[in-house]
C-alpha cells in the first residue's frame, strides 16, 4: 500500500460544514501537516470540487507553474486580460442561462435585490 507522501491523491476522511461554514480538519491530519489554529488555507475551485492548500508556499508554487506555462505558450498578460470579458460572458451564460451580465444585474436591482 502506498504512503500518503508517495500517492498523488489520498482519501483522508469525510467532514461536515458547520453552522458558520467552518470545516473541521481531523487532529491527526492537522498534526501531520503541522497546522495550528488560524493556519491560512488557499481555497481553489476545480469543477464541482474544492482544493484546500494549507501552505502559502504551495499556492505560490502553483502560481509559478501557471505563469511558466503561460509564458512558454507565448501568452502575454495583456493577451490574457483581453480574453476575460468573453470568458466571463460564457461562464455567466452557462450559470444563469443568459449571456448578458449587465441586463441580469439591472433585473436584480429592479426587484430590490
Amino acid at each position: 500500500m502506498s504512503s500518503p507522501e508517495t500517492t498523488l491523491l489520498h482519501y483522508l476522511t469525510t467532514t461536515k460544514i458547520g453552522e458558520k461554514g467552518q470545516l473541521t480538519v481531523p487532529k491527526e491530519f492537522r498534526e501531520d501537516l503541522g497546522l495550528s489554529t488560524g493556519a491560512p488555507f488557499v481555497v481553489l475551485r476545480l469543477g464541482n470540487g474544492l482544493i484546500l492548500l494549507p501552505e502559502q508556499e504551495r499556492f505560490d508554487l502553483l502560481c509559478e507553474q501557471i505563469s511558466s506555462a503561460l509564458t512558454t505558450g507565448g501568452v502575454t498578460p495583456p493577451a490574457l486580460l483581453e480574453t476575460l470579458p468573453e470568458a466571463r460572458k460564457r461562464i455567466f451564460g452557462r450559470h444563469y442561462g443568459t449571456a448578458n451580465p449587465a441586463l441580469s444585474r439591472r433585473s436584480r436591482n429592479y426587484r430590490g435585490k
